[in-house]
């Protein structure tokens, strides 16, 4: 027996949904303020230079913070990481503190990396695209590591058109 919604508008937007991504909060810096958010829409673009792609709604303001140049780090959220996920998950204003609570390491030319992720990379703005109601940041990774021997975190929706 068929589970697939009968409007095939809704057979089309679970269809979109299954189609996997990872979590990952992305944190970015601008002078001495800092953010984190969370992100579904992240993959490896190019293995020469090693770039990612990820995908921010224009509707975020750590958009305005992602110029060319600009550095920003994704941070694999684990299996299991639901602390990560419930805390970036509501979001935070520009000037809302978004890492109380958190262990996180910083040094004077990357955001924070996260010490409960699973991995992270750290990367440069290399270009902007701008896709629809997103905008597609491509990132020159610069440097990285594993945090914790863990699997990544492995997402689908129920609904492919909207969180």
């Amino acid at each position: 027996m068929s589970t697939a919604p009968s409007d095939p508008s809704e057979s089309l937007a679970a269809a979109l949904g299954r189609i996997p991504s990872g979590l990952f909060v992305l944190t970015v810096r601008s002078g001495d303020r800092e953010t984190g958010m969370l992100a579904s829409w992240v993959q490896q673009c190019s293995f020469n230079p090693p770039q990612i792609s990820a995908a921010l709604n224009n509707q975020r303001y750590a958009l305005e913070w992602l110029n060319v140049g600009a550095t920003f780090v994704v941070n694999v959220i684990p299996e299991g990481g639901k602390t990560l996920v419930a805390h970036f998950g509501k979001g935070f204003e520009p000037d809302e503190p978004a890492f109380t609570g958190l262990d996180a390491r910083r040094d004077a030319l990357a955001p924070p990396v996260l010490l409960a992720a699973h991995a992270y990379l750290v990367c440069r703005v290399a270009n902007r695209v701008a896709v629809g109601d997103h905008t597609l940041v491509i990132g020159e990774v610069t440097a990285g590591g594993i945090l914790q021997d863990a699997k990544p975190t492995v997402h689908t929706r129920k609904n492919g058109l909207r969180y």
